[in-house]
């Protein structure tokens, strides 16, 4: 058994002495520093800690404490039963180095300018960090991107960006952790991008209310996510943007979902064009003097567009107050003195039009109920009904049916027809998306014989180009996973046109599931790895060696085969795909908790995120069959047989030749090929390609209802855009972008 405690070397000049660590074992010792000294006054060699609980004093004491756990870890628990002194020294000193080199950069440093072009990208609904991380990796002769900075609600989210991208790679990259839907969102948005223009955003508002797998809810908070991203287009007005989404999202609605999303897209306008279409609305009201009225109300509705916030709240009350202006004078010639003041269809129009004068009042209030209505779990009971009918009551297109109900119900006669179905048109395009806008002024336009004169003006107005969106698999980008999303790009009218991310692989150049894992297949059931091993693939698999080593090739960074340079996928995870602008980049470390950032109770691994679950004997066997079996459907006989079913929908069990199916945030829901076992943060990081050296901090996991709010490190993974995809994505607009 061995002992290992700290002293202290002799005093220098200055007073410190130097930490050692000491490790004893039948007689034999072996010491090295720490690269840490202190005054002897201030250790207390009985306790083995620093005194005090100053900062400095709790930041060593967390150092002591993972050192000595590690070396605790690495000699009584290794399966390995003799050291050598040599052996030793090497395995702790790369933790001990690790530190070193991380703490020498106390603060932030700035990225300098280099040679070439740099564009700036701004990533929202971060998450992880998948497309930043792809993003950075791009690079195209002198073109590159900056990093501005990422968004996303969640602590841990902004804990593994502030650790992989202001101390590991030196950026001064910033994170805004807030809801977009804050009321505030863009005020603080546009503190954190200062005075930079933003030349690519992109980010995939959350897909869980219209996933194919998930569950479907009426009025979630996730529904409206789109919508607000599209907010900050508008405000920041890149070059390109990219929406990344679930296939599900083409289907949903029958497929109404997907030509809202464009319909909104085609709905953000150049502002400067704004006169240009307001007199070519004027040009056709000499043409159509019957549709003055409403041509003025379109007119009114697209000068939306081109204002803030407070002159929208105006510009909003000023349109209705007009329509509020012709129903007080049309009232009495419909009604007498008395129904006007007591009659329910007369208030119901005239309460509707106030309604709809604080229609931004209404929207802030049905974003607070939904978002309470979230937080407090109403799906499924006796509330949900009552929240959702509340909500539906106060949105816009439901005040503007009752309206319209109550002037039928009316039965105004036939002289007031005209004036009344004006009113109702006024308030639909009061709630139109310019698009809506747009296709009425090109059938008026049609009439007149204007069309030529038309889609020119509309060509001008619109911001953005986009035809449709595609499905990109992200096995086609050297990704060893048949993940399959949606992406919208839209491209500014100033830029080139991008319909699509060309393929990086062949399909016979794929990464497989093997050559993405094999050398992390040294690790058992309820292990925690902290450095890699060699892992001996005939050794391991006997006959089949040969078959499998023929799976591992050499590669380009994107996963393109090489004859001769190049690395494997898993040397490629090793080394790291982040361009040269890189090479000094500091160790990677984990920490729990931003806490745990501030005090240094940092744990500077080797490997990181390869531990695996202490999965009880009754799983194992469980998990074997399904293995033994192939998949989880044909091993179902043999689980009922020996007693092991399971309620679990579905286990997926990877195959060593293929690729994964899509990545979810539940380890459980795989078998790994060659070991009844779940799979690890970090085996899971390699299937979405992100290199070993970026680290999933926080909770490895969590359960049960905690999953609504926390993201731990599995979740992480699991939502993420793969970086391999999105670095195809960069590329792309790189060769594009002027």
């Amino acid at each position: 058994m061995a002992t290992i405690n700290f002293y202290l070397d002799k005093v220098d000049k200055k007073g410190f002495a130097p930490i050692q660590l000491n490790i004893n074992c039948n007689g034999k010792r072996v010491k090295f520093s720490i690269g840490e000294k202190i005054q002897p006054g201030n250790f207390d060699k009985e306790k083995q800690i620093a005194i005090g609980y100053s900062k400095k004093s709790v930041a060593l004491n967390n150092y002591l404490k993972y050192l000595r756990e590690l070396a605790d870890e690495f000699i009584h628990e290794s399966s390995k039963k003799v050291f050598t002194s040599k052996e030793i020294k090497e395995k702790l000193n790369v933790f001990i180095e690790n530190y070193k080199n991380e703490n020498s950069v106390n603060i932030v440093k700035e990225q300098l300018p280099l040679y070439g072009k740099e564009f700036t990208f701004f990533d929202f609904f971060a998450g992880a960090g998948g497309f930043s991380e792809g993003f950075l990796q791009a690079e195209i002769g002198n073109k590159y991107y900056d990093f501005v900075g990422a968004n996303d609600i969640n602590e841990n989210c902004e804990l593994t960006h502030v650790v992989r991208y202001n101390h590991q790679l030196g950026l001064d990259a910033s994170f805004l952790c807030k809801d977009i839907t804050d009321p505030d969102f863009i005020i603080e948005l546009k503190k954190k991008v200062g005075d930079k223009t933003i030349d690519v955003v992109c980010g995939g508002p959350p897909c869980q209310s219209f996933s194919l797998a998930g569950k479907r809810k009426k009025f979630d908070k996730k529904d409206d996510l789109f919508s607000h991203y599209l907010e900050v287009i508008k405000v920041l007005k890149p070059k390109y943007f990219v929406m990344e989404n679930v296939k599900g999202i083409l289907t949903k609605e029958k497929g109404q979902i997907k030509e809202l999303i464009l319909k909104e897209i085609n709905s953000i306008i150049d502002v400067k064009a704004i006169p240009t279409l307001s007199k070519f609305i004027k040009k056709l009201g000499k043409e159509s003097e019957k549709e003055n009225f409403i041509l003025d109300c379109l007119k009114e509705r697209i000068e939306f567009e081109g204002k803030d916030r407070e002159e929208l709240v105006e510009a909003r009350n000023s349109y209705i107050n007009k329509l509020e202006i012709i129903f007080k004078n049309l009232t009495p010639q419909i009604v007498d003195y008395q129904t006007s003041k007591m009659d329910k269809r007369i208030l119901t129009i005239r309460h509707g039009l106030n309604l709809l004068a604080r229609d931004q009042k209404l929207s802030q209030l049905k974003r607070s109920i939904i978002k309470e209505k979230d937080h407090c779990y109403i799906d499924n009971d006796y509330f949900v009904d009552a929240f959702n009918s509340f909500i539906e009551e106060i949105d816009s297109t439901n005040i503007i049916k009752k309206i319209e109900r109550a002037f039928i119900e009316l039965n105004v006669q036939n002289s007031f027809k005209k004036t009344v179905g004006e009113i109702l048109k006024a308030l639909h395009i009061y709630t139109w998306t310019l698009d809506d806008c747009i296709s009425d002024l090109e059938k008026m336009s049609a009439l007149k014989s204007l069309t030529d004169e038309f889609k020119s003006v509309r060509e001008e107005l619109r911001l953005y180009k986009i035809e449709a969106p595609f499905v990109a698999n992200a096995s086609n980008y050297g990704v060893p996973q048949n993940r399959e999303r949606v992406l919208f790009i839209g491209c500014r009218k100033d830029q080139k046109f991008i319909s699509d991310i060309p393929a990086t692989v062949s399909e016979e150049e794929k990464v497989t599931v093997f050559e993405a894992l094999y050398d992390l297949d040294f690790i058992k059931n309820n292990q925690h790895a902290r450095d890699y091993e060699k892992v001996n693939v005939k050794k391991m698999f006997n006959g089949q060696s040969e078959k499998l080593n023929s799976l591992i090739h050499k590669r380009d960074i994107d996963g393109k085969k090489k004859k001769t340079r190049g690395k494997t996928y898993a040397e490629w995870s090793k080394v790291g795909r982040l361009n040269k602008r890189f090479k000094n980049a500091k160790p990677a470390f984990y920490v729990k908790s931003p806490e745990g950032l501030k005090t240094r109770d940092i744990r500077y691994d080797k490997l990181h995120n390869h531990q695996t679950s202490n999965q009880n004997e009754t799983v194992v066997k469980r998990l074997q069959i399904i293995l033994d079996s192939g998949t989880y459907d044909q091993a179902k006989f043999n689980l009922e047989k020996a007693g092991l079913s399971s309620k679990k929908r579905n286990y997926n069990v990877l195959t060593p030749e293929g690729r994964s199916p899509t990545v979810m945030t539940i380890p459980d829901d795989y078998v790994h090929y060659n070991a009844p076992r779940s799979l690890t943060v970090r085996e899971m990081a390699r299937l979405q390609s992100f290199d070993d050296s970026f680290v999933f901090q926080g909770k490895r996991s969590t359960g049960g209802i905690k999953r609504r709010v926390e993201v731990p490190q599995y979740t992480l993974v699991g939502n993420a855009v793969p970086p391999l995809m999105a670095r195809a994505v960069a590329m792309e607009i790189l060769k594009n972008i002027k």
